[in-house]
């Protein structure tokens, strides 16, 4: 049983590794074994479309590299967001109306399928259901949520744009020209979210092996030999997981995607006389700026604070002074309050801002590219390709495109332009 911390770095997994309850027990691969459906990575999307298959009667078998998880699973700001990053009027554009209205659809009801996941698993991840904000800065801001709302309004979704007085009244935060609410999102525990949905998982029938990283594939009769360090894998068909932290036969995965770094600090708990007015409702809170805030409580009333950075070389101490400063802007009531955790990671960013749906081989399917939107669209299409697997889903019905795989150009110099682009506008930001 492995029982090894997520990752060696302190700034891997933060506050979320360290409030989460434990792991199910799980082992490495050992010798050989063979399962119908063979799934690399232990994310959202892989352990989602595991307990789906499994609970269909599927001989299931989950590899991942590390732990249940170690990538964007463990690390995210836990914001359980309907819908993709972009306009909603954007994405038919993009994928055309049949894929762009049919992505809409799944991913707007994606909260509401999580949430009842969480009540029919009994999972605890600190579930809270009373939406999130998304708050506007300045005339600009007013002009993006206001579109935004009746773009989704005209789809029948639950979001309505509130005032600045409102919006002081439900952050307790003050300066915001006005904030959209969304009464379909939530917020929870991403590490105990993933964790719970590999109990259920493992419940169902899914055998999980972790520090099983996949390092060849290889045809073998009608179906697939996955290797690892530690034994080999047949499989009749194999769905990639892996998302931006993809290494080994996937690592195109990771090549297709720029990584926009992501860091959070999660001040000591709230004083309690100060609970009553700071995000009274506890919905999880991002801003319009170009380089976003976002903040939100956790079960036990620490403010989770954070934006686009890295916690490395000289951005550590950047990074942590501003949001100090900002910190205290925000809420002058929170000045001095210290910080317990600060951990980061990396979103994986498509080229157009949409997921991809790949064919990487006879069999061999995945999705990918959530582009800072993992919970809801992980569990959703994990889902999906259960579905299309179990032959409920046919091509015809798929909810994306199949795309053919592509590296994003000028890969290493955009994702430093990002990183230190983000140090010298939190050089200069929110300076009192």
């Amino acid at each position: 049983m492995t029982d090894a911390p997520l990752a060696a770095d302190p700034r891997s997994h933060g506050l979320w590794e360290r409030t989460a309850p434990p792991p199910p027990p799980t082992t490495p691969l050992s010798g050989g074994t063979q399962a119908e459906v063979a799934i690399v990575g232990g994310g959202y999307t892989g352990l989602s479309a595991g307990l789906h298959l499994a609970e269909a009667g599927v001989r299931v078998v989950l590899l991942e590299g590390m732990e249940i998880g170690f990538g964007g699973a463990g690390r995210n700001v836990g914001l359980i967001n309907a819908g993709l990053w972009l306009m909603p009027d954007d994405v038919p554009g993009i994928l055309g109306e049949i894929h762009g209205e049919r992505v809409l659809r799944l991913l707007g009801g994606g909260p509401r399928e999580v949430m009842a996941l969480i009540a029919r698993h009994g999972i605890e991840c600190e579930l809270t259901t009373s939406g999130t904000l998304h708050l506007a800065v300045g005339k600009a801001g007013k002009e993006e949520i206001e579109a935004r709302e009746a773009q989704w309004q005209r789809r029948g979704a639950p979001v309505r744009v509130l005032s600045a007085g409102e919006t002081a009244a439900w952050t307790g935060a003050r300066g915001y020209a006005g904030a959209l609410l969304d009464e379909r999102a939530g917020t929870l525990q991403p590490l105990a979210y993933a964790r719970g949905l590999a109990r259920a998982a493992i419940a169902a029938g899914v055998t999980i092996h972790t520090r099983s990283p996949v390092q060849a594939c290889d045809a073998s009769g009608k179906g697939w030999v996955l290797r690892t360090p530690g034994g080999e894998l047949a499989a009749e068909r194999i769905i990639v997981a892996t998302d931006a932290y993809s290494t080994g036969p996937w690592a195109s995965v990771r090549a297709e995607q720029l990584h926009l770094p992501y860091f959070n600090f999660a001040t000591e708990p709230v004083p309690e006389a100060l609970r009553a007015t700071i995000l009274p409702g506890r919905q999880g809170c991002w801003d319009t700026k170009e380089v976003m805030t976002s903040f939100r409580l956790d079960a036990r009333h620490r403010l989770v604070f954070g934006s686009v950075g890295a916690l490395r070389g000289t951005g550590t101490a950047i990074h942590r002074s501003w949001a100090r400063r900002a910190l205290a802007k925000l809420y002058p009531a929170l000045a001095g309050l210290g910080f317990e955790c600060e951990w980061h990671g990396q979103i994986g960013m498509t080229s157009d801002a949409v997921p991809r749906l790949h064919r990487f081989a006879d069999s061999i399917i995945g999705v990918s590219g959530y582009n800072g939107r993992g919970i809801s669209p992980g569990t959703m299409f994990g889902r999906v390709l259960a579905d299309h697997l179990l032959g409920r889903l046919p091509d015809v019905d798929l909810p994306l495109p199949v795309t053919p795989m592509q590296s994003a150009p000028w890969r290493a110099a955009k994702e430093a332009w990002y990183e230190y682009g983000a140090q010298a506008a939190h050089l200069a930001a929110d300076r009192l």
